[in-house]
């Protein structure tokens, strides 16, 4: 192979290489911007991968906390019933969130489920309670002033709208409900 000198007496380099690589060589060159293309459109899929699956956990994290509150609000709810307001010092240690002794109301629920987690808006969780009439219940739990007496049950539903990471995805609602029955 012989290296020719060109006018100004340096040696070319395109001279040095054969005619087939050559052609080779500048198609590389040529192609060299679509990598990056192909590079950002993998990335951005791959990114999306990514924070939709840490924006699915947030979302799991998020029912599971719903849930925990609704069995934990109707604990709350089923050791503090009407027995309370005639032996408040047994309820103040089942109270100690609010410091008062008596049956729950619906007050005490929304006040108990405003405990969140970090990751949780609190204004958004809200906790209702009843004390469904149903077979299952004893015949005296029927009416508005017995309901809450031991032996009838007691439920609460806690309901939140998750807001997810990415905004063209629409909230999504979550609701649990627990019964138990009152012991106390």
């Amino acid at each position: 192979m012989i290296m020719r000198r060109s006018g100004s007496g340096r040696r070319s380099f395109s001279s040095c290489i054969p005619g087939r690589k050559l052609a080779r060589l500048r198609a590389v060159k040529q192609e060299s911007g679509s990598t990056l293309v192909e590079f950002a459109l993998v990335f951005l899929l791959l990114m999306t991968i990514l924070l939709g699956i840490a924006d699915f956990g947030h979302a799991l994290y998020t029912y599971h906390f719903v849930s925990h509150m609704a069995r934990e609000a109707t604990r709350y709810a089923a050791v503090r019933g009407h027995n309370c307001a005639d032996a408040p010092s047994s309820c103040i240690a089942a109270n100690s969130a609010s410091g008062k002794a008596g049956p729950t109301t619906q007050s005490d629920i929304t006040d108990f489920v405003q405990n969140v987690p970090l990751g949780i808006d609190g204004s958004g969780v809200k906790g209702t309670i009843t004390w469904p009439v149903g077979s299952d219940n004893p015949s005296f739990c029927s009416t508005t002033a017995t309901q809450n007496a031991a032996g009838c049950t007691v439920q609460v539903v806690v309901t939140y709208t998750y807001q997810p990471l990415f905004p063209f995805v629409s909230s999504i609602p979550m609701s649990s409900t627990s019964r138990m029955v009152i012991a106390h």
